[in-house]
């Protein structure tokens, strides 16, 4: 009797409000324990952050067009990291989604019969696609727009609106960043940059475009919470695990703990980075 195949995992993890350095290094930590085989399920971070702007490893610093004593005064940070793309914004009514993915199974893993190992295009169709799933799920229609990553509304149209940025690294055949898709974002923090290195993009979110298709009770620019965001993340991961072909492990909100499991995931990372017995004796010597 052939083997039956098992579906990869993909665990999600709910983790909140979490400042943009904090969760940059738990996926540097989470993305090298994946390649050398020492976590053996893909992770899903699902997150909100802080205002900050963040740019691709070759983006241009000249594409943040807000003075820097103005983003000083409004206490953003601008770092610039190793994922592709232009400036993005990151901030409160925003999700995020940090997908730490193994694209071809660590060396360290024996074979199994099931799908063939993931490559990048497909990975990166599979994030567009559960943004627009996302979108969909509170009746905006949404998708890609050739030749410009993330997810757009009225892509084809006279007025392309940009909901959902896109920007990932991969090294040693794992991913990490990922997507950020405007719910209840503050739209006018986009004037600080042009997004993703495009002058006169236009930046649009959920809220503004489910007033815009006349959902009833719906405020265009109300303020950035929390809540939205998790009922998102929710939404969201559901919808990649679909896309990508895996079991979806983890507790989703409402049911997750942020703050539990940001600690049980940070005794993870802490467990990972530890060197091992043989390896501290052979530092001992």
């Amino acid at each position: 009797m052939e083997e039956q195949a098992t579906p990869r995992l993909l665990h999600a993890r709910w983790l909140g409000r979490i400042a943009y350095r904090d969760a940059w290094g738990l996926q540097q930590a989470l993305a090298a324990a994946r390649a050398g085989g020492d976590l053996d399920e893909d992770q899903l971070l699902l997150l909100e952050h802080g205002a900050v702007l963040t740019l691709g490893r070759n983006a241009s610093d000249g594409h943040v067009i807000a003075p820097p004593e103005l983003i000083a005064a409004r206490g953003i940070e601008v770092v610039r990291v190793e994922r592709g793309g232009e400036v993005t914004y990151h901030g409160p009514g925003q999700l995020v989604a940090y997908p730490i993915v193994a694209l071809a199974a660590p060396a360290s893993e024996p074979v199994r019969p099931g799908p063939r190992p993931l490559g990048v295009r497909h990975f990166v169709e599979a994030l567009e696609s559960a943004m627009a799933d996302t979108c969909a799920a509170s009746g905006v229609a949404a998708g890609p727009r050739a030749g410009h990553p993330g997810c757009w509304v009225d892509a084809d149209g006279p007025i392309p609106r940009k909901i959902g940025a896109l920007g990932i690294r991969v090294a040693r055949g794992v991913t990490f960043h990922g997507i950020a898709l405007n719910l209840t974002t503050d739209l006018a923090d986009f004037d600080l940059i042009d997004p993703c290195g495009m002058p006169g993009i236009h930046s649009t979110s959920l809220a503004r475009e489910r007033q815009r298709a006349g959902v009833p009770g719906t405020d265009g620019d109300p303020a950035p919470t929390t809540a939205s965001v998790a009922e998102a993340a929710a939404i969201f991961a559901v919808a990649l695990a679909r896309r990508l072909g895996m079991a979806l492990a983890g507790d989703l909100p409402p049911f997750a703990d942020a703050a539990e499991e940001r600690r049980v995931l940070e005794a993870l990372v802490g467990r990972l980075s530890a060197p091992s017995p043989a390896m501290a004796a052979a530092g001992a010597r």
